[in-house]
């Protein structure tokens, strides 16, 4: 049997982990040549589904398949991306991989004894790109309206700059953060953690207020304004089941 962690989805191979011929470092400008030839690696950290998502409660449907469905939409999302290479999925929950598999470019790295997002998220880089080969980033994995040309946009700027944060609809948390090609990574994720990855660094582009990037789900406020962006098939569907 193939194992559920540590393997690759048949339609990623190593060449999707190496970096590309010059550095993510030298784009000049959104928009440049260069920001445009870049493939990041996103790194997502999941929470095994039966203990995520505490504060969502929405009325007929399972906490656990909820909060499944809106991390899957959020990998098939990443995983269209035209400037992601891969997307490296950090979690124990099986049933997600298993789930996951017709999902393009994704691998998963078991968490471990990885403590807290942020801990994750470095077991993750650790794996796939230990020496930042390649321009990388983590997202959160609980945004069910994103598309992928609203990430793609970000990490577009992000190539500009050393470090990059995408503040979320409130403004205080973050959903993505990026570190370009050499720059050791760094993160914070938690409640307030924008000011945090604005002190560790990390600049704030201009990403409009209405990006699904910045509409992540943790009430039930929260998905019904997300709802309003348009929701992945998986999230939709179960809503409507």
């Amino acid at each position: 049997m193939t194992p559920l962690f540590g393997r690759r989805t048949q339609n990623s191979t190593d060449s999707d982990v190496k970096g590309p011929d010059s550095s993510a470092r030298g784009a000049e400008a959104d928009g440049s040549v260069e920001s445009r030839r870049l493939r990041w690696v996103v790194v997502v950290p999941v929470k095994p589904s039966a203990r995520a998502k505490s504060r969502l409660e929405v009325d007929g449907v399972g906490r656990a398949d909820l909060a499944r469905a809106i991390a899957l939409d959020t990998l098939a999302a990443a995983a269209a991306c035209e400037v992601v290479a891969q997307v490296v999925v950090v979690t124990d929950d099986a049933a997600l991989a298993r789930e996951a598999a017709a999902i393009p470019a994704l691998r998963f790295v078991p968490e471990g004894e990885a403590r807290g997002l942020d801990g994750a998220v470095a077991a993750g880089m650790a794996a796939v790109d230990p020496n930042g080969r390649m321009p990388r980033a983590a997202l959160l994995g609980d945004l069910p309206a994103l598309r992928p040309g609203d990430l793609a946009d970000a990490l577009r700027v992000a190539a500009s700059v050393d470090r990059a944060v995408v503040a979320d609809a409130e403004g205080t948390g973050s959903t993505l953060v990026t570190a370009a090609v050499g720059v050791e990574w760094a993160s914070s994720f938690g409640e307030g953690s924008f000011a945090r990855h604005v002190a560790l660094g990390c600049e704030a582009p201009a990403i409009p207020d209405a990006s699904t990037l910045r509409r992540d789900v943790d009430t039930a406020a929260q998905l019904e304004a997300a709802r309003a962006l348009g929701l992945g098939p998986r999230t939709a569907a179960l809503l409507l089941s």
